[in-house]
């Protein structure tokens, strides 16, 4: 097993964050970050996070209830509807975009997560992190009982550079995650609390955020991690953890690169 060390760059500045979702887990993950980045002022972070929220969708009434929503929010856009009421009681000038990420935009930041149900979705993520050189893209995602949560990097510049072995991404690890074609073609939206429930169950959802947020706020607290994801399933009540090791991660068919293991033995 190994050690993944944070990237220097953000100890060292306001990091800039962009959150992919304002749905089930996305609205609880922005409650995270709020709790990450007063902790991390506290600690002595020179800036803390600067969060941008993107979703171009409305609050439902099926939203309330399990989303960070309440009923007066009901057909308001939920990025700004959540980032006005963060900046408001946390006097913070967070931002929001109303529209929904593409394989054309191009992300300014260092850290992505991406809270999105679909495959299309995850690959306009990586798409978009890839063109703009983004660090660090945490991926969350769920079913009915169980989630998973994998962080990894993005551009290969600095593993290479530095001669370390690259922290893979969730599509890395599970490439079907990015082919669209596998989506499935029932994409209507619950129109009840209950419907949604059927989907997804009650605390999926905060229960995906709070290891997506813990994995961040270990890593900027210790600037290392040994563990990049977890898997949770609340049926079973298990969770098992995504260990920073090359062996776990050819249990999932895939390797380091030849020519780096060769550099490593050098």
């Amino acid at each position: 097993m190994g050690i993944h060390m944070i990237h220097p760059r953000l100890l060292q500045q306001k990091v800039r964050v962009a959150v992919i979702g304002a749905g089930g887990t996305g609205s609880q993950v922005l409650n995270g970050l709020v709790r990450l980045h007063l902790a991390l002022l506290a600690f002595g972070h020179p800036g803390g996070l600067d969060v941008t929220l993107w979703d171009d969708d409305q609050v439902s009434e099926a939203n309330v209830g399990r989303q960070s929503f309440f009923p007066g929010d009901v057909g308001a856009y939920k990025a700004p509807t959540l980032i006005n009421r963060i900046n408001l009681g946390f006097n913070l000038d967070w931002s929001s975009q109303v529209e929904r990420l593409t394989t054309d935009e191009q992300l300014h930041c260092e850290i992505v997560v991406g809270c999105v149900d679909n495959r299309k979705a995850r690959s306009a993520i990586l798409s978009s992190a890839q063109r703009g050189r983004v660090i660090y893209w945490l991926d969350c995602g769920n079913r009915l009982d169980d989630s998973q949560v994998i962080l990894g990097e993005v551009d290969p510049n600095r593993a290479r550079q530095s001669n370390l072995t690259r922290l893979p991404h969730a599509a890395d690890l599970f490439p079907n995650l990015i082919n669209a074609s596998l989506d499935a073609e029932d994409g209507v939206p619950s129109c009840s609390l209950a419907d949604a429930l059927e989907k997804q169950s009650l605390f999926i959802n905060s229960t995906t955020a709070l290891h997506a947020c813990n994995i961040l706020s270990q890593l900027f607290r210790h600037g290392q991690i040994a563990n990049h994801g977890s898997f949770v399933n609340l049926k079973t009540g298990r969770t098992a953890p995504l260990m920073v090791d090359e062996e776990a991660w050819k249990r999932f068919g895939y390797g380091v690169s030849k020519s780096r293991k060769k550099k490593k033995e050098k």
